[in-house]
C-alpha cells in the first residue's frame, strides 16, 4: 500500500454584521464551540463538518489525519483584531507543525470581518497556500452569505458551498468536498474555478420558489460530464466589504471555458429573479391580525431581523409587546437573549413569581426593556436545541411566564432552529396557538414539520435590512438593488 496522504483539518468560523452594536472576541467562539486538536465531537457543527465527514472516510481513502482547531462563534459584530490573530496565528502554527501534508480541508464561514481585516478568510488561505506550497491541495466549505474574493478562489482548489437556505445540506457539501479533494489528489480530477459576479444584493431562499427550482436545476447540472460542483453564493447584505454580493461558482474538470460560459448563464438567470426570492414580510400588526384568524393549529412567526443568526443581539421586545398589547395567551417566543435577567430568574428559583426587567438592552431599536410580573417556571444550566445532525447552545436559560405568554430567555445568543428549543424545557407545543421565533429562514425546515403556516414580520431594528439605503463604505460596486441595472 503507499504511504497515506497527510490531510490536515482546521475550521475558524464566524458571520461579521458590520453594522452590529456588538462585538466579537474570543470568549464568543469558547461559548459558541471551541474545539482543540483531536476535541472536535463525533457530531458536526455548522462549518466544521468537515472534521467528521473526513474522519468516518479517512482509513478507506488512506488519509492520515491531523486536526487543528475548529472555532465557531454566533454571528456577531466585528472581530477583535487581537482575537481574529490569535485564532488566525493558532491554526497556522498547528499547520506548520503538521508539515508536510498533501491536503488541507477548511471549514469556514465566509463572512468574518475583525477591525483592521476585510477579509478574513482569505487571509487565511492565502497564508495556508505560502506554508503549503503550490502543489498540495486547499479545499474549503463556506457558508452561502459569504463573500467571495478573489484572494480566496486564487488560493483555494476547491470551494463546496451549502446549497440550501435553511442550511439542511452542511454535512453533505463537507462529503462532497472530502469526495473531490481525494479525486483530485489522485490526479482523476483536475478542478478548476469559475466565478461570476451576479451584481445582486437578495434574500435567496430554497425552501420556496423560484430558488427551489433553481437549486435542484444546479443538482441536475452537477451529474454532467465536467461538471464537478456548482454553488450559489447569496452573499450577506450586513457585511460592508468589497466583495459584497451574489456570485455563482462553477468548478469544473479542466474545462475553464465551459466553466466560465456557465458560470455567466446561471448568474444571469438568478439576477433575473431579484425581487422575486424572499418571502412576504409582513408588519408586526398584520403578522398577528393574520395569526388569530389563521385556522391551522399552529402559526408560527418570524422575527426575521432581530435573527441573532445575522449578528444581531435578539433581544428585542417589540413582538412580544405586541401580544401583550392583544392579551394573546396560548403562544410561545423564543430566545430574548438577557444573561443578567438569566441569572436574576436563576436566583429566583422555579416557582418564583417577581418583577423582572428583560430585554432590549443593546440597541436603541429593539424597543424598550420589558417590566413585568413573570412567574419562573423552569430553569436549565447549558441549554442546547438541534441543526439537524448539530446541537446548538444556548447557555444557561430559563423559561418564564408574562402575561400568559411563555418565554425562553437565554445566555448564549442564538438563533432558532428547532422546536425543541421550547420542548425541551416541558413546553407542550400542541397547546399554542402562536410561536413566535427569532431567525430569517432557517427555522423552516424542522418547523414546517409542526405548522401549515408561517408569517414572517419584518420589524425594523439593528439589522441593515435595506440594501438601496445602507450606509455601505466599501462596497464600491455597482449592485442591484443600488443601481437598477449595474449590468449595463
Amino acid at each position: 500500500m503507499q504511504n497515506p496522504k497527510r490531510v490536515f483539518l482546521g475550521s475558524i468560523a464566524t458571520e461579521t454584521n458590520t453594522f452590529s452594536p456588538l462585538r466579537t472576541d474570543i470568549l464568543d467562539f469558547k461559548e459558541s464551540f471551541y474545539a482543540s486538536p483531536g476535541q472536535h465531537p463525533k457530531t458536526p457543527t455548522l462549518c466544521s463538518a468537515i472534521y467528521p465527514a473526513a474522519r468516518a472516510r479517512a482509513d478507506e481513502l488512506n488519509w492520515q489525519i491531523i486536526e487543528g482547531t475548529a472555532s465557531w462563534a454566533e454571528p456577531g459584530g466585528i472581530v477583535n483584531q487581537q482575537t481574529w490573530e490569535f485564532l488566525r496565528d493558532q491554526l497556522v502554527n498547528e499547520l506548520k507543525a503538521a508539515m508536510p501534508v498533501d491536503i488541507v480541508l477548511l471549514g469556514l464561514h465566509g463572512a468574518m470581518v475583525s477591525q483592521d481585516c476585510l477579509d478574513c478568510e482569505g487571509e487565511l488561505v492565502s497564508a495556508v497556500r505560502e506554508i503549503v506550497g503550490p502543489s498540495a491541495i486547499i479545499g474549503a466549505t463556506f457558508d452561502p452569505h459569504s463573500h467571495l474574493s478573489e484572494l480566496r478562489t486564487k488560493n483555494l482548489n476547491l470551494i463546496t458551498v451549502f446549497k440550501e437556505f435553511p442550511h439542511t445540506d452542511f454535512v453533505q457539501v463537507a462529503e462532497v468536498l472530502v469526495e473531490l479533494t481525494h479525486l483530485a489528489s489522485l490526479g482523476k480530477v483536475k478542478p478548476v474555478i469559475s466565478t461570476f459576479d451576479c451584481k445582486m444584493i437578495e434574500v435567496l431562499p430554497t425552501s420556496r420558489e423560484p430558488m427551489r427550482s433553481f437549486i435542484d436545476k444546479i443538482k441536475l447540472l452537477e451529474t454532467q460530464k465536467n461538471i464537478l460542483s456548482i454553488s450559489v453564493i447569496h452573499g450577506f447584505m450586513a457585511g460592508d466589504v468589497p466583495d459584497l454580493g451574489s456570485r455563482i461558482l462553477v468548478i469544473t474538470d479542466n474545462a475553464k471555458s465551459e466553466g466560465d460560459r456557465l458560470a455567466a448563464e446561471l448568474g444571469f438567470e438568478l439576477f433575473s429573479m431579484r425581487g422575486k426570492t424572499r418571502p412576504e414580510f409582513l408588519t408586526a400588526k398584520v403578522a398577528f391580525d393574520t395569526a388569530e384568524v389563521s385556522t391551522a393549529s399552529t402559526v408560527v412567526i418570524a422575527d426575521v431581523w432581530d435573527n441573532p443568526g445575522g449578528g444581531v443581539p435578539g433581544d428585542s421586545t417589540i413582538l412580544l409587546r405586541e401580544m401583550l398589547k392583544r392579551g394573546i395567551k396560548d403562544a410561545a417566543l423564543a430566545t430574548i437573549w438577557d444573561p443578567i435577567a438569566v441569572r436574576t430568574c436563576f436566583s429566583a428559583g422555579v416557582g418564583a413569581t417577581f418583577r423582572l426587567r428583560f430585554g432590549a438592552k443593546l440597541s436603541e431599536f429593539a424597543g424598550e426593556p420589558l417590566d413585568a410580573d413573570v412567574i419562573v417556571r423552569q430553569t436549565m444550566r447549558e441549554a442546547v436545541q438541534s441543526f439537524g445532525q448539530s446541537v446548538v447552545p444556548l447557555g444557561d436559560a430559563v423559561w418564564i411566564e408574562v402575561g400568559g405568554i411563555d418565554v425562553i430567555l437565554n445566555s448564549v445568543r442564538s438563533q432558532v432552529f428547532n422546536p425543541d428549543a421550547f420542548s425541551n424545557f416541558g413546553i407542550d407545543l400542541k397547546k399554542k396557538k402562536i410561536l413566535v421565533v427569532k431567525s430569517t429562514n432557517h427555522f423552516y425546515d424542522a418547523f414546517s414539520r409542526i405548522s401549515d403556516d408561517i408569517l414572517y414580520a419584518a420589524v425594523d431594528g439593528p439589522y441593515p435590512s435595506q440594501p438601496e439605503t445602507n450606509a455601505y463604505h466599501n462596497l464600491m460596486r455597482k449592485i442591484w438593488p443600488r443601481v437598477e441595472n449595474p449590468h449595463g
